[in-house]
C-alpha cells in the first residue's frame, strides 16, 4: 500500500502473541504485542496511528470490550477486532455495540481466514482515512464557494446600488436638460444625431424634424452644419444664423474622451429672446473664436 501499517495485539496469553507475530512474518506489517488492555492503551499513545486493533475478549483487570471501547474514544479511526474462546452471544453484541467492532473472530483460528481479515482491516482503514479527507477538502471547498457567494453577492448589490444611483443621475440629468430654454443638440462622431432636449426639438420643427438616428444634414440647415465642421478640439465656435425668418446665436464644442473625439454639441436660442448679445457675442458672430 505504500503506507505503513501498525497492528496491535492484545492478549493475556503469551503463546497466542506469538503465534499472530509468527503469521505475519512475511507481511510488511509492524506487529505490536501487549498482555493487558493498559499495556495495550500505554502502546498506542507510543505508536499512533496504528491501523488494526485485535483483542482478546477475555482478560483480567481491563476485558475486551471495555479495552476497545477506550481505544473507540481515544482511536475512533482504528480498525478493531475481536479474538475469542467463548461463543457467548450477549458478550459478542456487547462488544460490536461498545468498541464498534469490525470483525469477531473465534479461537482456534484459521490462519488464512485471519490473514485476510486484517488485510481487508488495513484496507477498510485507508478507505475510511481517504473518504475523511476527502470530505474535509469537500468542506473546505464548500466554504470557499460560500464565501465566494457571499462576495458576488456583496458586489451584485453594490453594483446594483450604483445603477439604481446611476439611473436616478441620469433621470435627472434628462430633466435638467429638456429644462434648459434654449435648444441643445447631440451628434456622435459620425454626425449622427444622438440626443436633443425638447427646445431643440420645438425651434427646429418648422425647419424640419430633428429624428434620433438622423445625420447632421438632414436635421441642420448647411451654413448650421457648416459650424459643426469648423469646430477645433478645446474651443467653442459660435456664429449668429438665421433659421425659418428668426436669428439664432449658435455655439458649438467637441466632446472629446480619452480615446478621441466623442462626438459633438451645438447650443442656440433667439437672438431677440429677451436678452441682448454681448460683445463677446458679436465678435463670435464676425468669425472669432472664442477659448
Amino acid at each position: 500500500m505504500g503506507e505503513n501499517v501498525t497492528i496491535l495485539c492484545v492478549d493475556d496469553e503469551p503463546n497466542v502473541l506469538k503465534s499472530i507475530k509468527r503469521l505475519f512474518l512475511d507481511e510488511d506489517y509492524g506487529i505490536l504485542v501487549a498482555e493487558s488492555g493498559r499495556e495495550g492503551l500505554v502502546l498506542l499513545e507510543q505508536h499512533h496511528p496504528v491501523q488494526v486493533v485485535i483483542s482478546d475478549y477475555r482478560m483480567p483487570e481491563m476485558d475486551g470490550v471495555a479495552f476497545l471501547k477506550a481505544v473507540y474514544e481515544r482511536w475512533p479511526n482504528s480498525v478493531r477486532i475481536v479474538l475469542s474462546g467463548y461463543a457467548d452471544t450477549p458478550a459478542v453484541v456487547a462488544a460490536i455495540n461498545e468498541g464498534h467492532i469490525y470483525k469477531f473472530i473465534p479461537k482456534p483460528w484459521n490462519d488464512d481466514e485471519l490473514k485476510v481479515t486484517i488485510a481487508k482491516a488495513v484496507e477498510r482503514y485507508f478507505l475510511v482515512q481517504a473518504n475523511n479527507e476527502l470530505t474535509m477538502k469537500l468542506q473546505e471547498a464548500n466554504c470557499e464557494l460560500s464565501r465566494i457567494a457571499a462576495a458576488l453577492e456583496k458586489k451584485v448589490v453594490e453594483r446594483t446600488e450604483e445603477l439604481l444611483f446611476q439611473n436616478k443621475v441620469l433621470r435627472h440629468s434628462q430633466v435638467i436638460l429638456h429644462t434648459l430654454p434654449m435648444g441643445v443638440l447631440g451628434f456622435d462622431r459620425e454626425g449622427i444625431l444622438v440626443q436633443r432636449n425638447r427646445c431643440a426639438e420645438e425651434l427646429l420643427r418648422d425647419f424640419r424634424h430633428s429624428l434620433l438616428g438622423a445625420t447632421v444634414s438632414e436635421v441642420l440647415p448647411p451654413e448650421w452644419a457648416a459650424l459643426l465642421e469648423e469646430m477645433q478640439p478645446g474651443k467653442v465656435a459660435s456664429r449668429v444664423l438665421g433659421l425659418a425668418g428668426e436669428q439664432f446665436c449658435v455655439r458649438g464644442a467637441m466632446m472629446n474622451e480619452k480615446d478621441g473625439q466623442a462626438g459633438t454639441v451645438l447650443v442656440f436660442d433667439f437672438v431677440n429672446c429677451g436678452r441682448t448679445i454681448t460683445s463677446t457675442d458679436a465678435q463670435l458672430a464676425t468669425g472669432e473664436e472664442k477659448q
